[in-house]
């Protein structure tokens, strides 16, 4: 069975951006994945997994989207006026021929991240429906409700439906104003690969390495552009660190605890140069800025001896190009670090008010530890429990209940 599921999570991305490139009309890609993967479990289940599966899948599919196109002749009508359209597209005399993407998948990214969504839109469409993340997991990306998510990606395929949206590679001249949409989608899926907002373990590797490998082309695409350099340089300094993020039974170890003998010191060196890249040359960008303080953290022998004080300065030039409360949360952590937990408290407190934080999990779990570290216990129980309401995973409530019941025998 996890053969199966290894399978379906490494073909699924890839048969559903060939379909929607095949026949132009995303709910029918959907629909017959869905099929065909419903299809390949009844089979495989007997017969076992085909030395080629994605070639199994996608004949499959196809034959369940021809099956559903003879029984349905409005649909095809309308998806024979788009192939139309996709194929004028696709034979058009190309404006470099180095430029085609080297992905379907990635082709999609930027296909979603088409201007004429929305660009809540943009982002939830692709991490639902290419990276194969759930509804809730992209609401979680996203810090909105479930159904408020449903409801974008629902609008956002009814208006690439009613805007005849072109399923095709973007041009050359397009690609700058689409590309921080799609570094903000691979950002998300990395993020929900970091920490899960659900299920039995605390990171999910497949996505992040996903995340990564689609950072890896961008960048050969698109050399010039720091910004994907400093995002591809992010996410390989976080996942540096993956294999001390979690004990022997898949509990959180946090940064000061962990063993950084085990973080890898090939990606860090990498992603280093990375952040030399991307702040050389021009402003600096967000993931640039965001790479260049994780790369303080895995340069740094242990958490005393990090250099907090520019840690707090990076996180300022990050506020000012990045004002969000998801920032401003990082920095006061970053602060109480350099001028201890009662300056760290006073920051985390002047956000309670902000509505993107209420129930929001990293945001309860540092206003606990700083209250602990401040012998404020009872504040601090309640600050644990608020945090264990809403907590994701199983491996980060396991963790909180200890360090709720640590609080509680003190």
């Amino acid at each position: 069975m996890r053969e199966v599921e290894a399978v379906f999570r490494e073909e699924r991305g890839r048969l559903l951006a060939a379909l929607v490139r095949r026949f132009g009309d995303l709910d029918l890609a959907e629909e017959v994945t869905s099929d065909a993967i419903e299809a390949a479990l009844k089979h495989w289940s007997v017969e076992g997994v085909p030395p080629k599966p994605g070639a199994w899948l996608m004949t499959t599919a196809r034959r369940k989207a021809v099956d559903r196109l003879r029984r349905d002749q409005a649909f095809a009508a309308r998806l024979a006026i788009l192939q139309v359209e996709a194929d004028r597209a696709a034979h058009a005399p190309p404006a470099d021929a180095d430029g085609e993407l080297p992905d379907e998948r990635l082709q999609l990214f930027f296909t979603c991240a088409h201007p004429a969504l929305p660009a809540e839109d943009r982002g939830a469409l692709t991490l639902r429906c290419l990276a194969g993340l759930t509804t809730p997991e992209v609401a979680r990306a996203y810090l909105v409700p479930v159904q408020t998510m449903a409801k974008r990606i629902v609008r956002a395929k009814k208006k690439i439906r009613e805007a005849r949206i072109p399923f095709r590679v973007p041009g050359a001249d397009e690609l700058p104003e689409r590309l921080p949409g799609v570094l903000q989608v691979i950002y998300s899926i990395f993020t929900e690969g970091y920490a899960a907002s659900s299920g039995p373990d605390l990171q999910r590797l497949d996505l992040a390495e996903e995340a990564i490998r689609l950072a890896r082309i961008l960048r050969r695409l698109l050399p010039a552009e720091r910004e994907v350099a400093g995002l591809l340089g992010l996410l390989l300094l976080v996942h540096a660190r993956r294999d001390a993020r979690t004990g022997p039974g898949g509990e959180p170890v946090l940064l000061d605890e962990q063993d950084r003998g085990r973080w890898d010191r090939d990606l860090i060196e990498e992603g280093s140069a990375l952040v030399v890249t991307a702040l050389s040359g021009g402003p600096p960008g967000v993931y640039g800025v965001q790479a260049a303080i994780a790369a303080l953290h895995d340069e740094a022998a242990d958490l005393a001896t990090t250099d907090w004080p520019q840690v707090v300065a990076l996180y300022d030039v990050l506020l000012a190009l990045d004002p969000s409360p998801v920032v401003a949360l990082n920095r006061a952590a970053a602060v109480a670090m350099r001028d201890g937990p009662e300056a760290g408290l006073a920051l985390l407190d002047e956000l309670a008010g902000e509505p993107r934080l209420r129930g929001y999990h990293p945001y309860l779990v540092a206003r606990a530890d700083l209250l602990h570290r401040l012998g404020r216990l009872p504040e601090a129980a309640a600050a644990y429990r608020a945090a264990l309401e809403v907590a994701g995973s199983e491996p980060e409530r396991v963790h909180l209940r200890r360090r709720l019941a640590a609080v509680e025998e003190s």
